[in-house]
This record gives structure tokens, C-alpha cells and sequence, in this order.
């Protein structure tokens, strides 16, 4: 049993728990009061899900042997165009319930319609992910700035801000839909042959396509589940904030590379695990509402997590150097 238990400790995961479980101890013994208060502890609850979502999003692109550079511009352009339907609908006194349904509907057709639009240039077009992703960011960001004018959409039904604010059975809502997220990336990538076929290409696409992998194919699903999952944190955004901006979430972008990469996902592709990837957003999370408590520039989290980075890969560099 020990030995099983020091097993796990020496895998990546086990060495990412152990941090959580550092910073955690830390930030609580630095500031016991204000940490581990209520309020903080819901605040994190109900910010985690959307950054986790993303990260998640990013980790399945970045596996695949690509990039998505614009996974949160793809998530603020959903959430104004849904948004913008729901506040039409409310203003005009149409029944909420509907109002809600076509401005979620809405967003995830907006991500997808993204998301199918990456994969098209990326995968038919031939264009280099991170080139590709970032021409598609620059388009997204300008559409939703020239639709807001820069400022922000609002004037949302209550009954959309319950998605983002409410709870279920004591548990915040938005956690619950993390949860179910969860659940779902790992049966997709982790207990499917889709999954299966994402590793073989992010490893090696030529021997994919020899094996008779439909690797187009399966790479333009890749970039539509990514859209598809923006949106869902975009959702989740807009919910929360009771508005829709296109600056909504910038700081994810780079945030969610980082924890991918933080979670053991290989950014060359063909390897990660969504646990890693779950332990890493919490990490950041803790470090970022800590941080916060204790007043530092928001810009020191970006420094912490690079050293954090730097001496896991330092540890799994020694854990995996071969003995002389």
C-alpha cells in the first residue's frame, strides 16, 4: 500500500497534488481568516469552472499537436452575440425562459461556427495553428469590438444569471457543469478511440494517416469540440458577470497554455492527462485568489507560475533521468 501510494506520488499528478496541496496549506496559514473564509472559498468555486473549461479546451488542441490562440476570443464573440439576442428578447418583453434559450443557443453556435472555422483553415488550408489561430483571434476581437463599440452588453434575464450565480443542493452551479465537463473530456479523449486517435496524431500524423486514420478529419473535430467548449465558458462568463465585453477572460489565453503544459500535456502533442491538466487550474486558482488576498500586482501570478513550471519540469527532469 505504501508502496503504491509513493508510486503515485512520483508521477506527474502526484507531484502536481502535492504543490496544490502546498499552496494551499500556505495561503491558508498566511491569511487563515480571509482565505478560508466563505465568501472566498464561493468566489473560487465560481471563477475555477470557467478558467478549468478552457484549460481543458486548450489541452484537447494542444494534444492534437496544435495551438489555439483564440480559444477566449472565441468564447467573449458567443457570449456578445447571445448576449445581444437576450437582451433584444427581454427588451421587448419576450418570456425569459426564451430569451435564455436562444442566447445559449446562439453562443454555442457562434463557438462551433469558430471553432469549424480554425479547423478549416488549419487542417484543409494547411496553415500553421498558431498563424492560423492567431488571424482567427484578430478576426473574433474586431467583430466583437466593432458590435459593442467597446463597451459592454447587459440587460440579461434573472434567470440567466442563475446559470453563473446559483447553486445545486448547496454546490455552485457552475462547479456542477465543470464536473459534467469533466467527466465528458475524459471519456472523450481518454476512453475513446476519437481520444485514442488524437494521441496517434499529435504524436506522429504521418504514421497516423498510414495507420488509416482520417487525421483531417479528426483534427477539424478537434478545433470544433475546442469552439464548442469556449462556449460553455463563455456562458459561464457572461452569466457571472451580467454582462458581455470582448475583454472578458483575456488573462485564460496564456492561463490555460499554462496549465495544460503545468499538467504534463506535451505541447509538441501526443501527450496529457486531464487530471494533470484539473490539478494545474487549481493551482493557478489558489496562487491567484491568494495573491489577490495579499494585494500583489496581478502580473506576479505570471511570475510564480513560471517558476512553479520551471521546477516541476526541473523535478520530473531528475525523476526521469536514467541511473548511471
Amino acid at each position: 500500500m505504501k508502496q503504491a501510494i509513493l508510486q503515485r506520488l512520483k508521477t506527474n499528478e502526484g507531484i502536481l497534488f502535492v504543490i496544490f496541496i502546498a499552496a494551499f496549506v500556505l495561503m491558508s496559514v498566511l491569511s487563515p481568516g480571509r482565505f478560508l473564509s466563505r465568501g472566498n472559498l464561493q468566489s473560487m468555486a465560481y471563477q475555477l469552472p470557467e478558467f478549468g473549461i478552457l484549460a481543458l479546451s486548450m489541452m484537447l488542441v494542444i494534444v492534437s499537436g496544435g495551438i489555439n490562440l483564440s480559444l477566449t476570443f472565441t468564447a467573449t464573440l458567443s457570449m456578445i452575440i447571445g448576449g445581444l439576442a437576450m437582451a433584444s428578447i427581454t427588451a421587448n418583453g419576450g418570456a425569459p425562459v426564451w430569451a435564455v434559450f436562444a442566447g445559449i443557443s446562439l453562443m454555442l453556435i457562434v463557438s462551433i461556427v469558430c471553432g469549424a472555422l480554425n479547423g478549416l483553415v488549419v487542417v484543409y488550408l494547411g496553415v500553421t495553428p498558431m498563424i492560423a489561430t492567431l488571424g482567427t483571434s484578430t478576426l473574433f476581437e474586431g467583430i466583437s469590438l466593432n458590435v459593442t463599440k467597446g463597451g459592454a452588453i447587459s440587460g440579461f434575464p434573472i434567470e440567466f444569471l442563475e446559470i453563473g450565480g446559483g447553486t445545486l443542493l448547496g454546490i455552485p452551479l457552475p462547479m456542477v457543469l465543470f464536473i459534467i465537463i469533466i467527466i465528458g473530456v475524459y471519456l472523450l479523449l481518454e476512453r475513446s478511440g476519437f481520444g485514442s486517435a488524437i494521441y496517434m496524431i499529435g504524436s506522429n500524423p504521418k504514421v497516423s494517416r498510414f495507420s488509416g486514420i482520417n487525421v483531417k478529419r479528426i483534427l477539424f473535430l478537434v478545433y470544433v469540440t475546442a469552439g464548442f467548449l469556449g462556449a460553455i465558458a463563455g456562458v459561464l462568463m457572461a452569466s457571472r458577470y451580467n454582462s458581455a465585453k470582448e475583454s472578458y477572460g483575456s488573462s485564460y489565453l496564456l492561463q490555460s497554455i499554462a496549465a495544460s503544459v503545468l499538467g504534463g500535456t506535451d505541447i509538441n502533442g501526443g501527450e496529457g492527462k486531464i487530471a494533470g491538466t484539473i490539478i494545474a487550474v487549481m493551482i493557478i486558482q489558489v496562487l491567484s485568489s491568494g495573491l489577490n488576498i495579499f494585494g500583489f500586482n496581478r502580473y506576479l501570478t505570471t511570475i510564480v507560475m513560471g517558476g512553479i513550471l520551471l521546477l516541476v519540469l526541473t523535478i520530473k527532469f531528475f525523476m526521469n533521468r536514467p541511473s548511471k
